[in-house]
């Protein structure tokens, strides 16, 4: 672009403050010298003409370490700047994407496969069945009840009724004990802020009850169906409700049919405002649990309420944010914890509430091999979910402990399920893979038998693929899993298109999971490969501390060097090869983008969190300290500097062609980081590789998000990978 449009285009940027203005005349002589000189001007690729970002000169110190953060002005969300900005930078994203030929087969394609009947696992309440049920194209699932598994589904809740364009989500459901009354959670455009009303679910009718103002809590139901306990915040500032920090989060208990300004604080604590909770009332209702914990680490206290005595008698059953406790049942006064206390890879516990020192527990199931991931109880049975090598292994156990049996499962994958309630005899759970749709059964607990509830059909052929699971080392030696997806009989090449998923945080594991945008990528000869990262919970916490705080690059080691082994065994080579990642995992492509940018063609960054020095300043970002560590604590400090992605960005660099997603009202990962991701680098790219973000309206971090978006953003990414790394579609 001549030099003089460029000038032109940046005079037109209108700005709110002197800072902005200083920068504006600063920049004008540098384009005024530069264009003296017949010097060109190319920060960004010469394809694309990047709408204007303009910079402050905003610089903190940190243990006297002065850093930058020229784009702090984008923090704001109410400004008008950022909004023309945003415009601006849609505009070009979306300009670009509908360009590509291929786009439109994408989006038919995705289209065609997404639309398939699919279940949810089926849940019982007072001999009634509750499933959730997308006919395939609905943009949120269909709540149905039915009598029995043969009988009609009858509607007893349609989010697709709420709002036109689907952005409304069912975010949560809790049945009373009689069956009579359903409380349920709704989030709009994809907030995390959740609005609580009841249903009476044989009349379908909403009562006057509602609740504001949650985030992060269910209704858990007094076992007289009388109301219910709940967790909330006070209402926030409308202006920046989906920014502010989330802290003073309160234990309220809400009567059915009354109004929420008569609802009764059970509890709160004023003076540690960075706590969360989470409640369990026990099987028998005397007692109510409240966990309470500092972080997304899983570090509790336990605090019980005799509900039948004193309600401020608050005994402490759990202290030291030690470990991680999870209730699973009581009898009496004889409660079931899940821990991790001195098993890493947990075990399951159980404690007499009148004398709970740790010298008092019994051990019930210890530690195994595999990681333990939950327990529930059903037909007075331990059902125990297991993962061995990233992959779901189910054992039975009787209250004891006692080993009865492992069930026989359809295939190696992922199970969920396994609910219910002490005197069931039977329960359900879904079995998937990278190549299987998400199967329903229906498991005897007697017998030991599974049955097939719902097969999908879909018009996938997964017979002409396969999954492997290999073990490469990372660049300390660590073996690493990986799952590699791909048609059957592949040639190793070099020349494969690759997309390499990663998450790497958090004590989340990546497990084989079905889905339709990967089957798309096989479709179109594409090899999908998982890498098991440290951080996740896959091999317990050991795993998990491996790659926290100062152990941050381990995670970033293990993704770079999946990327090195694909291409060593001649799967595919830099120039084929694509990263992905969302949220925590947004972080992981954006720094290993920037630590490596050699070796990847394409990086999908989706709703990452980028700037690591602040990103506790926002919602609930100061809870994820357990995992990142904080700017307060100097060695802390300088391993978030090394890696930041914001941060990190250098001038003159080519990176690989990137995609930037993110959603307007995104209140986990707000969007400014990725908007000044995206900004930095767009202005420090060099060569012709594109520098785009794509974002989203009415659309938060990616929970109920409608089928429709899903579709379109899905087809953008695909496309990109398309264009940039030069695929062929097949006739």
């Amino acid at each position: 672009m001549p030099l003089i449009k460029k000038l032109q285009q940046f005079l037109n940027f209108k700005f709110l403050t002197n800072d902005f203005l200083i920068q504006y005349m600063n920049k004008s002589l540098i384009l005024i010298t530069l264009a003296t000189l017949n010097l060109s001007i190319n920060t960004y690729a010469d394809v694309l003409e990047y709408p204007i970002a303009p910079t402050t000169n905003q610089i903190d110190t940190f243990h006297g370490i002065q850093v930058e953060d020229p784009y702090r002005w984008m923090e704001d969300n109410n400004s008008a700047a950022l909004k023309e900005w945003i415009d601006a930078e849609n505009k070009l994203t979306f300009s670009f994407l509908e360009s590509i030929p291929e786009r439109k087969r994408i989006v038919d394609r995705l289209s065609q496969l997404w639309n398939y009947e699919r279940y949810g696992i089926p849940f019982k309440q007072n001999n009634r069945y509750f499933i959730f049920k997308n006919d395939g194209l609905q943009n949120q699932s269909v709540l149905y009840t039915a009598e029995s598994l043969d009988a009609e589904l009858k509607v007893l809740l349609d989010p697709n009724t709420l709002a036109k364009d689907g952005t409304i989500a069912l975010s949560g459901i809790s049945l009373s004990e009689d069956g009579n009354w359903m409380a349920y959670g709704l989030s709009s455009a994809g907030s995390d802020w959740q609005e609580w009303r009841v249903r009476n679910i044989y009349t379908t009718k909403d009562t006057i009850d509602h609740i504001q103002w949650v985030k992060f809590s269910s209704a858990v139901w007094r076992k007289d169906s009388s109301g219910f306990f709940y967790c909330r915040y006070d209402k926030p500032d409308p202006h920046n409700q989906y920014q502010n920090s989330n802290e003073n989060q309160k234990v309220f208990f809400h009567k059915l049919g009354e109004s929420q300004d008569k609802d009764t604080l059970i509890y709160s604590r004023p003076d540690i405002p960075k706590l969360n909770f989470s409640l369990a009332v026990t099987d028998d209702d005397r007692y109510l649990l409240i966990s309470a914990h500092t972080g997304t680490a899983p570090r509790e206290e336990i605090y019980l309420i005799d509900l039948q005595g004193d309600k401020k008698n608050i005994k402490v059953i759990m202290s030291g944010f030690d470990a991680d406790y999870r209730f699973i049942g009581n009898e009496g006064d004889k409660i079931w914890f899940y821990t991790d206390y001195n098993a890493p890879r947990g075990r399951v516990i159980a404690v007499d509430i009148n004398k709970p020192e740790k010298e008092n527990w019994i051990s019930i199931i210890p530690q195994a091999k595999e990681t333990l991931l939950s327990v529930s109880i059903v037909n007075n049975r331990l059902v125990a979910n297991y993962m061995k090598d990233a992959c779901s292994q189910i054992k039975i156990f009787d209250l004891e402990g006692k080993f009865i049996r492992e069930v026989t499962l359809p295939g190696i994958g992922t199970v969920s399920g396994f609910n219910g309630k002490k005197e069931d005899r039977e329960t359900f759970y879904s079995f998937n893979s990278f190549i299987t749709p998400s199967e329903i059964y229906r498991y005897d607990l007697q017998s030991g038998q599974s049955t097939l509830y719902k097969k999908p059909q879909v018009d996938f052929d997964s017979a002409l693929y396969e999954t492997h699971q290999v073990f490469y080392p990372s660049k300390d030696g660590t073996l690493i899993p990986m799952f590699i997806t791909h048609k059957k009989n592949l040639q190793l090449t070099g020349e494969n298109p690759t997309l390499l998923y990663g998450y790497g945080g958090f004590n989340i594991s990546m497990n084989p999971r079905f889905s339709t945008s990967t089957a798309v990528w096989l479709e179109l000869g594409g090899i999908y490969a998982v890498a098991n990262l440290r951080g996740g919970g896959e091999y317990g916490e050991d795993w998990h501390q491996q790659g926290i705080k100062l152990k941050k690059q381990n995670v970033f080691d293990d993704f770079i060097s999946a990327a090195e082994w694909l291409i060593e065994n001649k799967y595919t080579n830099n120039k084929k090869l694509a990263i992905q990642g969302g949220s925590n995992g947004g972080l992981l492509v954006g720094a290993c983008m920037l630590q490596r940018p050699d070796l990847f063609g394409v990086a999908l960054p989706q709703v990452g969190v980028m700037d690591m020095l602040r990103y506790h300043l926002f919602t609930i970002g100061w809870a994820w300290h357990s995992d990142y560590g904080l700017v307060d604590n100097k060695d802390e400090f300088m391993a978030l500097l090394s890696y930041s992605p914001v941060h990190n960005i250098k001038k003159g660099t080519e990176y690989p062609a990137t995609l930037i997603t993110t959603a307007d009202h995104d209140d986990r990962v707000v969007p400014a980081h990725s908007f000044k991701f995206a900004a930095a680098l767009q202005s420090a790219q060099t060569g012709e590789n594109p520098i785009l973000i794509r974002i989203e309206t009415s659309a938060g971090h990616g929970a109920g998000k409608p089928t429709s978006k899903r579709i379109q953003e899905t087809a953008d990414s695909i496309a990109f990978m398309i264009k940039e790394l030069g695929i062929k579609l097949p006739e």
